[in-house]
């Protein structure tokens, strides 16, 4: 067990881990880190250190994305997309091998920011650098719970350093059209005592244009009517972050820990819309034009303290986690409609909307780890609270009255308590076989009410869900990998709030209060080898949702088109998922997924007919680093997305190219260029094909931003930013995760705590 234990946690909430997790008991126990510095000679950089982790773990897969050249300049939502059939959109929505059922987790534990509409630009927030790695578990084990989704978890490994004296690093950037951003970060370790924290600001964002196409069926006549909508939106974001770190080592056995965190962020929007709506002779007969001018403040904190305790067998021990974080949102948004041809009953008019929303959770975790008949047992529990609260006041204005809309406005409120249980055991069975199984209890209640109109409901429930994954060594360089989970998806704030929210004049959504949640089986077969200088991961993979939770669309009147949620007839996905790193060449390495999948979802179009519908698609990443020297290093990254189903509809394709430049100046200094979306390619469109509503909506962002910036990093080894250079050259896969490391054959360790 590691005597100093640390973790970075920005935005949100940090989780502290103990610098070694307990292995199976036929795994040697980890030396501890003494409290000198080793000879000069031996000092290794960190990432150096921290590369010699098992990249493939029996139940997942870790991702260093360290290695990306923009990391230093970059966003979280920018790491994930580095990270193989993840897709995050310039909104910051996520999603992994097409399913937007995805948990994001920071050091294993719910965060309030990163949940609801208030993830994404979290996401867009938070600073790529002080991401460790990035771990994907498409089929999260027993000591996950189901928060904000239950499906597969991305779970951010924030840097933590435990070497003995004091180091840092701070980053400047400067971005096209007035951006920037920059971060100062740094850590401190002497005898029992750790400390850790930053702080880091950022003005940035992304300007839009979108087009919409719209057909609907005129329920008297049967024919179909035509209106487009154009619209931009422009305006960048501003945000703070800071977070605090401290630790204890009480003896040689216990640590405590705390930690606080702090993120502020403030928008400043201006949006123009023009909306145009033809009669069933072709006439135009509406025209008008709305402006919006919206201005808003979120603030995100969080705080946790954490025991640990190591016991007298090898590898026991007992943890104690409680965290708690919270989030508030208040935007004020002013409207203006000018008509250049009246509808009839239409005038020009202006309008407010307040609006105000707050989500808390409180989480607290235990868990204790021991040997037992030849593995290793784990027991742990979980208490959660998680509390949602939504409160909008929409006015008209004539002159200089404001008149409350009804149907506009809303207050809404949900509780939800969760309890459970869970247990694992994970052996290796002989030298070739691992196993790792599992089983979790969990009980949920909630609580709902809709404080205008007086609408309430409740719902609980008791879920029993199984996991099991197992690994056999093929040979020294090969693996095979099996893993089954059965999993709960709980619906969201969300998808429960039956208020009607109006995101533009033609488009409102609702949620379903009457949502059950949706249960998964999930199947998983791997094979990973290494071929010459090349580590490579197929992976076969299954999904079943029943009641699965899809979109359901019609319309309020005549124009106005309602998204809600309902529970589908089920829902399959299968594929083939690949990677491919290492080096080409002494100086060239390559980094490349993709992803073969099919989809199958049943839905119920606005006539009330259920139909069932299907894709195929391909996604995939290619990463490219060419090192000239030991001073310069370039870097492509392509993404390119398949067409996802959403609904009645689909998304389709869509594809980037990034580039990226490194340059060291001194063993301390960097300087680091990157142009984001070379080619102007990033786009958003979604098609919805049913029998009363042919929809086309194609979304733009400003393309081919470029950012250039200096690192310097103080203290520690000076001459970490010329090893880096080194270690893309010589080590590993540079960051895309290959099977190599100590898990090859073995079940692997257990990673964060998921209680």
């Amino acid at each position: 067990m590691s005597n100093c234990l640390l973790s970075l946690c920005l935005g949100g909430v940090a989780l502290i881990h103990a610098d070694a997790f307990a292995q199976s008991a036929t795994a040697p126990a980890p030396a501890p880190v003494t409290t000198a510095a080793p000879p000069a000679a031996q000092v290794l950089p960190a990432v150096t250190v921290t590369g010699e982790r098992p990249t493939n773990r029996i139940d997942r897969q870790v991702y260093d994305v360290r290695s990306d050249i923009s990391s230093s300049n970059g966003s979280a939502a920018d790491a994930l997309n580095n990270v193989p059939s993840v897709a995050v959109d310039p909104d910051g929505s996520v999603t992994l091998r097409g399913s937007s059922n995805v948990q994001i987790l920071v050091d294993g534990k719910p965060s309030a920011m990163l949940q609801g509409d208030n993830r994404g630009a979290s996401l867009q927030a938070m600073a790529a650098d002080d991401i460790e790695s990035i771990e994907v578990i498409n089929n999260p084990g027993a000591q996950f719970g189901n928060e904000a989704g239950g499906g597969p978890i991305l779970n951010l490994v924030m840097r933590r350093n435990r070497r003995p004296g004091g180091s840092g690093v701070a980053n400047a950037n400067l971005g096209a059209a007035g951006r920037y951003n920059s971060a100062v970060s740094g850590t401190y370790n002497e005898g029992a005592w750790g400390y850790q924290g930053g702080i880091n600001v950022r003005h940035d964002g992304r300007n839009s244009v979108a087009d919409v196409s719209r057909d609907r069926l005129d329920p008297v006549s049967g024919a179909m009517l035509h209106s487009s909508q154009q619209s931009n939106g422009n305006g960048l974001n501003d945000s703070v972050g800071i977070n605090s770190t401290v630790s204890y080592n009480i003896g040689a056995n216990d640590s405590v820990s705390a930690t606080v965190a702090l993120l502020g962020r403030s928008n400043n929007q201006q949006g123009r819309d023009r909306y145009i709506f033809d009669g069933l002779d072709g006439a135009v007969q509406s025209d008008y034009q709305r402006r919006t001018a919206r201005a808003g403040d979120s603030r995100n904190n969080s705080w946790g303290a954490r025991y640990d305790h190591k016991g007298a067998l090898p590898g026991e021990t007992l943890k104690l986690d409680l965290r708690v974080s919270s989030s508030s949102n208040v935007n004020d948004s002013d409207y203006a409609n000018t008509y250049a041809v009246f509808a009839p009953g239409a005038f020009d008019s202006q309008a407010r909307q307040h609006s105000d929303m707050r989500n808390r959770i409180v989480d607290f975790t235990g868990d204790y780890e021991r040997p037992l008949a030849g593995g290793a047992a784990k027991l742990g529990y979980k208490l959660a609270s998680n509390r949602s609260d939504s409160d909008t006041l929409y006015t008209d204005l004539f002159g200089g009255l404001a008149v409350p809309n009804a149907r506009r406005s809303s207050n809404y409120e949900l509780e939800e308590n969760t309890a459970a249980l869970y247990g694992s055991w994970q052996t290796r069975i002989n030298e070739r076989w691992g196993a790792l199984a599992g089983l979790r209890a969990e009980y949920t209640d909630l609580d709902i009410h809709q404080l205008q109109g007086g609408g309430a409901a409740k719902n609980s429930y008791l879920n029993l869900m199984p996991s099991l994954f197992a690994t056999y060594k093929l040979s020294e360089l090969s693996n095979l990998r099996f893993s089954y989970a059965h999993r709960l998806r709980r619906p969201s704030a969300v998808d429960l709030n039956p208020a009607v929210i109006y995101r533009d004049e033609l488009n409102v959504f609702a949620g379903n209060p009457h949502l059950k949640p949706t249960q998964t089986d999930s199947f998983e077969l791997g094979y990973e080898t290494r071929m010459g200088g090349l580590e490579t991961n197929l992976r076969g993979y299954f999904r079943r949702d029943t009641d699965a939770i899809v979109d359901y669309r019609y319309f309020l009147d005549d124009n106005v088109l309602l998204t809600t949620r309902a529970n589908g007839a089920g829902s399959r996905a299968g594929g083939l998922e690949f990677t491919v790193s290492g080096k080409l060449t002494p100086l060239l390495t390559v980094n490349g997924s993709g992803n073969l999948a099919h989809s199958e979802q049943t839905t119920q179009d606005s006539n009330g007919i259920f139909s069932s519908r299907s894709a195929n698609a391909l996604s995939g990443r290619a990463r490219l680093n060419y090192q000239f020297d030991a001073a310069n290093q370039l870097q492509l990254a392509l993404q390119m997305q398949g067409k996802t189903l959403s609904g009645q509809g689909y998304r389709s394709p869509n594809s980037t190219l990034n580039l990226s430049l490194r340059h060291v100046l001194t063993p301390q200094l960097t300087l680091i260029a990157n142009v984001t979306d070379l080619f102007k390619t990033n786009k958003v469109e979604t098609v919805v094909d049913s029998a009363a509503l042919r929809e086309t909506s194609t979304r733009r962002f400003d393309g081919r931003l470029l950012y250039v910036g200096l690192s310097y990093r103080f203290g520690g080894p000076p001459a970490r930013a010329a090893e880096d250079g080194a270690r893309l050259r010589g080590r590993g896969p540079g960051g895309q995760g290959g099977p190599g490391g100590p898990d090859m054959g073995g079940p692997g360790g257990p990673g964060p705590d998921g209680a």
